[in-house]
């Protein structure tokens, strides 16, 4: 029984394959395009992406241009190529301005840097561009239906990187480098105003500030001191008012 049904898929897997090597050398566009849109529509993407490479090319101002190039791009998009989907949903965009998928299309374009942000503690910079881009597309496109879920992925990825600048500036103080550790968080606070954790962050800057007065010079000492305690006193006075 075994011995069978390896043998039936076998079967079906070379029939495939060799279904798929007519089609590629057949010289019947329309054909191929038919068969490109069953792959397409039966989640085949790699094959589709295979015909729909070539018929880009065929089909390039006819009719049928654009709903190819709308599966184009989402084939790359589909089997995570997401460089290169980025790449053909902006060409879309540009070469279908009017078209009732440009929305969409420029929507998967920031959508496609945040599917490439990385873990918190790796280079940020396509969660920078997630950002810029979901910003972009709320401004150009007021009222679309895709507005909340583009805020909410710019709050994700704000918090994403506010997380990884906190743990830029714990590292510092770990490593007791005490003065970098008040200086990442004071950038950390301007950068992020609003944030739930600014207790937690200026309660760690007069921390860092108590423990670099801590290591400094006698002459330098005083002055220092007097730094931490100023700001160990600003943030009593805006704690109490904020309970």
């Amino acid at each position: 029984m075994r011995l069978f049904t390896v043998l039936f898929f076998g079967t079906v897997f070379f029939s495939s394959c060799s279904h798929f090597s007519k089609v590629l050398k057949s010289n019947d566009y329309d054909y191929k395009l038919r068969v490109a849109d069953k792959y397409y529509a039966d989640k085949d993407y790699n094959h589709a992406q295979q015909l729909f490479e070539e018929l880009f090319r065929v089909f390039k101002g006819s009719e049928h241009f654009e709903d190819i190039y709308y599966k184009f791009a989402y084939c790359a998009y589909y089997l995570k190529d997401y460089a290169n989907a980025e790449n053909l949903f902006k060409g879309f965009v540009e070469v279908f301005p009017n078209s009732n998928k440009a929305e969409e299309m420029d929507y998967m374009r920031a959508y496609t840097f945040y599917k490439q942000s990385p873990k918190v503690d790796l280079d940020q910079t396509n969660t920078t561009k997630t950002i810029g881009f979901m910003q972009a597309f709320i401004n150009t496109h007021p009222g679309a239906e895709k507005t909340k879920e583009a805020t909410d992925i710019i709050d994700k990825c704000r918090a994403k990187m506010e997380l990884k600048d906190y743990r830029s500036a714990q590292l510092y103080y770990d490593l007791q480098y005490y003065r970098a550790a008040a200086v990442a968080l004071n950038s950390l606070m301007t950068s992020y105003p609003d944030s739930e954790k600014s207790e937690d962050y200026k309660l760690l800057i007069i921390k860092s500030d108590y423990q670099f007065a801590l290591q400094s010079v006698e002459e330098k000492k005083k002055s220092v001191l007097g730094r931490s305690l100023y700001n160990a006193m600003s943030f009593s006075i805006v704690f109490q008012k904020a309970s």
